[in-house]
Formats: structure tokens, sequence, C-alpha cells
């Protein structure tokens, strides 16, 4: 069949030949849509004024939602169909003109051929003209041969199922390519704190905003942005949307009526253990509500107008390594890009942590913390995250903290700084007092390196302590046991420590103090039998992270109090980690509170030369530099 010669024929031709290929089109945008990632979803709400950015099952099987206003955030399923659409019909488009043009070629083509045929037949020659009535893309054979050619002609060539398979493919590509590339960015964002990408979601939000963070494994924040008010007697933070969202919308019409029940709703217990239920059951719980509005009768006793952060101090509170990994390093983290223009909200309020932490805090904040609980009064906050944001074990990690590069080496200046005032005051004492009595205080600074020994009460102690001071003194080093206590101050304890050389101690909570060595200096880690993860985990790796020579000194079994109240070929000394597979208990009840230390000093005193003389080899360069 020919090609049809008049022009108006040819462009309906043309365009009902790729109405096929429109269609095909528009059902793979539609596809694209359906299998774009889960996370993108509209909630099934009445108002229709809230999209889900994204949401994640956790480990109990519920769904975290994170909500923002549509006027903020578009819906990337909407978008990625637009974009899929639009590209769809530009492809549509433009292969209709191509083909539109091919066909006035052919027709003109074919005009000349009948011509030519015709000419040719008059003079007595015979042709074949040979039309492939199923090509789609080039219908036109000239063929010198006689009329069997034809059929052979047509089965060898498919041209018409060749363009469309090959549109197909070009297609689906083309279509696929953007919607893989939203899928890795959407899937790329809840991964984002655990592999340290951008860090945390929720760090920057829109006003009249409540933005929960769930996916880290360790603890979860929330960030409310607005009119924010406290109900303790409720234990309650409420967001007050503006009034402007009251009004009739110019593009749904819906108006909002006045109400007092909350359109979103989250619950929260502000604390760091997220995965250990046991604990977290004994965390305060805060309802985070939001409703429309506010009026008159939501009165602020107290108006402040720079941000708040809502934790607790509760849980394992009492316990050094959980003060500093649990309370204050998070709390450090979720309070730096406020310079201090923060106040902090403390749920679990007690005054000695007030009082062993205030130094801290005051590097923290201009503020005086608030008892969340005891605090009757309505506090109005502009901004509100509820929760601690928290790294590793004792870390702070630069890639996580917003661009600001923070590291663990800046906690410790930060410590540096609040404990400095304290320790010249302390100097200053002693050094009247000795002036009174006329005592020289003991200058031992740049001779010896000074070793500390951090002792400990109770299990895991050193039973020949006073062995190892002597081995010590007698290779060279001035050596100071250190025992603290819970009322003992931090200033004294970070005095001591900051100024040592070596620190020497068991595997324990105590070995937290290693935050208050300075960078360079040996920190050496006695490790019990069936300790040894948890001594690397918790201090070792840290340690090395604040730029300390951490040395572990995993004993022997001959070395455990263990020794002498089991067999030999025991499993608690032969393989602690079928032991410890256990469960906790067994781990707490036999190598944490049921086993002592004797240091086998032939063994030991390899580690003590390997620090001495480092740290000899450090003294003796400042002693140049201060020469010359």
């Amino acid at each position: 069949m020919l090609k049809p010669k008049y022009p108006a024929l040819i462009l309906f031709q043309s365009f009902i030949t790729h109405l096929k290929y429109l269609s095909l089109s528009l059902s793979l945008s539609l596809l694209s849509v359906s299998l774009s990632p889960r996370i993108y979803r509209e909630p099934a709400t009445p108002e229709g004024t809230e999209h889900l950015l994204s949401h994640k099952q956790n480990q109990t099987g519920t769904y975290d939602i994170f909500l923002f206003s549509l006027h903020n955030i578009k819906l990337p399923s909407l978008q990625l169909f637009k974009q899929t659409l639009s590209l769809s019909l530009s492809l549509s488009l433009s292969l209709f003109f191509v083909d539109t043009r091919t066909t006035f070629v052919r027709a003109k083509m074919v005009k000349y051929q009948k011509n030519f045929l015709h000419s040719q037949w008059r003079k007595g020659k015979e042709y074949v003209f040979v039309v492939d009535e199923d090509s789609g893309l080039d219908p036109l054979g000239l063929i010198c041969a006689n009329s069997s050619s034809h059929s052979s002609s047509s089965r060898r060539f498919k041209p018409k199922f060749l363009y469309f398979a090959f549109f197909s493919l070009v297609s689906c590509i083309l279509l696929l390519f953007p919607m893989l590339l939203s899928l890795s960015s959407s899937l790329s964002l809840f991964y984002e704190s655990e592999s340290g990408g951008n860090g945390f979601l929720c760090l920057s939000v829109p006003n009249d905003t409540l933005c929960c963070d769930r996916t880290s494994r360790r603890s979860d924040t929330c960030v409310m942005k607005g009119d924010i008010r406290t109900h303790p007697a409720s234990s309650s933070i409420t967001l007050y949307r503006s009034n402007a969202l009251n009004d009739t919308t110019s593009n749904g019409g819906w108006a909002y009526p006045e109400a007092e029940e909350a359109i979103q709703h989250e619950k929260i217990r502000p604390y760091t253990r997220k995965w250990e239920s046991h604990v977290m059951n004994t965390i305060d719980e805060l309802d985070l509500l939001v409703k429309r509005g506010s009026s008159p009768r939501h009165h602020c006793d107290v108006h402040h107008n720079v941000p708040a952060v809502f934790f607790s101090t509760g849980g394992f509170t009492g316990n050094l390594y959980h003060e500093f990994n649990d309370g204050i390093i998070p709390l450090y983290i979720t309070s730096q890009e406020f310079n201090k223009k923060v106040v902090f909200v403390i749920l679990e309020y007690h005054n000695w942590w007030i009082t062993k932490y205030g130094d801290i805090l005051s590097q923290l904040s201009d503020f005086p913390p608030i008892d969340f609980s005891n605090d009757t009064r309505v506090h109005c906050f502009p901004e509100a995250i509820v929760g601690l944001r928290i790294h590793d074990e004792l870390s702070v990690d630069p890639a996580l903290m917003g661009g600001k590069n923070r590291t663990i080496s800046d906690f410790h200046d930060l410590l540096d700084r609040s404990y400095r005032p304290r320790i010249s005051s302390l100097i200053q004492n002693e050094e009247r007092d000795a002036a009174e009595v006329g005592t020289v205080t003991q200058k031992w600074g740049l001779t010896r390196p000074k070793l500390v020994i951090v002792a400990r009460n109770g299990s895991r102690a050193i039973t020949n302590q006073d062995a190892l001071v002597k081995l010590a003194e007698e290779i060279g080093f001035f050596v100071e046991v250190l025992k603290p206590e819970r009322s003992t101050e931090l200033a004294k304890i970070y005095r001591v420590l900051n100024s040592s050389d070596v620190v020497v101690g068991v595997h324990g909570a105590a070995m937290t103090h290693f935050l208050f060595m300075r960078p360079g200096s040996v920190f050496i880690q006695v490790i019990p039998l069936g300790t040894d993860w948890a001594a690397a985990t918790y201090y070792g790796e840290p340690a090395t992270k604040l730029g300390l020579n951490y040395i572990g000194y995993k004993i022997l079994a001959k070395e455990s109090s263990l020794y002498q109240d089991y067999s030999k070929d025991d499993p608690i000394l032969m393989d602690p980690d079928s032991v410890n597979k256990k469960g906790w208990e067994f781990t707490k009840k036999i190598y944490l509170d049921s086993q002592n230390v004797r240091l086998d000093l032939g063994r030991f005193q390899k580690r003590l030369l390997r620090a001495y003389y480092f740290t000899r080899a450090g003294k003796n360069r400042r002693l140049r530099r201060l020469s010359e």
C-alpha cells in the first residue's frame, strides 16, 4: 500500500501512528510512580495539608513519621511523575515531527518511482515495485527483480518491529534513570547518620514544624520550631501554629476551625540508650503536640528568645562512663550550633549532677538550667530540640557535626576551659598555704615523667599495687596514685591527669578519665579476663581518637584472681568468649564483680619501659626547645 500523497492525510496518519507510542510513554510514567520508593507516601488525613517526608520501620515494627508542610516541601512522587511525563511528551513530539518529515520524503520518492516505472513500462522494461506494508520505519524498497522476490524481502526485514523495540528500550532507559536516581538519593537519606554522610535528619526545619528523627539506633531526636510552650503537669510540650494557617487557603479553600485537639502527636523519651528497653522504661516520656493557632488563654510565664534543649539525666546517671557517654558529650554535640545561646531543660533533675558538671554546663550555655518537672511555670521558646544526638562511644564525629568539623579534641579543649579557672584557684591556694608554713612545693615538672595509677575500690583492683608503684619509681617515673570518689571534685581529677605523662588503670568506668589526659600522653589499660571487647570499644578506640598513645595490657589467666577459684581448664579461664555469649548477667557476675588482678610485674615492666622512654624522649625535646 502506497503512502497518501496529500499533506493533511500524511500528518493525520503520522499522528495516529504515534498515539500508541504516546500511550506507551504515559504508561511508563505511571509505572515509574508506582515503582517509586515507599518512603514517599501521602497520609490519609482529612485536612490533606501534611505529607510524609519519610518513614522507616524500626526495631519494634512501628513506623517513624516525619511531617512537613506542603508549602515547604513538594511531594517527590508528583515531581517524578511530572519529570517523566515531560520527558515522554518531548520524545513523542520529537519523533512525531521526524516521522512526519520522513513520510513527506517517502511520498515524494514514491511519486518519483511511479513516474519512473510508468516511463519504463512504456519503453517495454519490467520492474517490480515492492512496498513492505508492515514497515513503519522505511516502507520503501525498489527491487529490480521478478515478483517472487517480494515475499522473501518482507520476511527478511521487519523495520516496524525494530523501530518499536528501539523506541521502547530508549524510553525505558530515559524514564527509569531519573527514578533510580531518586531512589538512591532517598535511601541515602536514611543512612546518613549511620554512615556519616550528612549527619542527622531534621537539622533544618521550617517554622511551625515538628520533625522527629528516629533513624538512629542510639537515640530519638525531635525538633520543634515556632510558638512552643511547656506544660510540666501533663509532661507535654506544645507547638501552636500561627493563625495564618487558620485562614482559608488559596489552593484548597478550606479553613481550620479553632480547636484544641492535636493535629500531630509524637512521644519521646529523651535519653541516649534507645536500644535498652529496660532502661528507657525508667525515663520520663514527653508528649510533643502540634495544635492550631494560639490565643490569649495560652499564656507564657517566662519568655525565652533562645532555643531550648530537653534531655534526661536519669537512666545510668551515677556511673561516670554513662554520665559522659550518654549525657555530657551528646549535650556538647547537640548544643554546639547555638554558641551558648541555649537553655537546658532537664528531666529527672538532680542537684548533685548540676553541682558536679556545673563548670561544663557554663561553657555550653549562658543560662541556668530548668528543672522541667518541678518548675511549674509555662516556659515559651522559639525552638526546641528534644533528645540528644550521639555519635559513638565517648567520641565526636566531625562528619556528623553539620559543617562545624568538631572532634573529641575540641571537647577536650572545652573541658580545659571549664576546669582551668578552678585549677588556677587551687594552685594559688596551695602556694599561699605553703608560703605561710614555710614549705616549698615539689617541682618535678620537666625532669621526671609523671605516672598516675588510677586505683579502683572493690572489684578489679590491682592487689600488688604497692609493688607496681615501687617498680615504676625504679624505672624513673614520678608516681602518683589517684583514688577518685563519687564526691571528688572533677577539677581536681582533671588537674592530676592533665599534668600526667602516663596513666595506668584497670578496665572500668573510671577509665573514662582518659578524656582528661593531654593528647600525646600514654594510656595503659589493664584488661582483665573476659573484658577484651569492652575495653577496646569503650576506652581503647576512643582514646586513640583523642590522640593518646594507647597500650592495652591483656592479663594472663594466672594474673586473675579467678585462677584460684576455678580449675585450669575451666572455660571461664580458657574461653571467656563462650561465657560472655551466655549474656551480660554472666559477664558482670563473673568478670566484672568477682575478679581482681595481680600483675606479673616482669611482664608488665616491658610496657612501663616503653612508656618511659617514649615520654622521656618527648621531655628532652621540650627541654631543647626551651633552651634554644
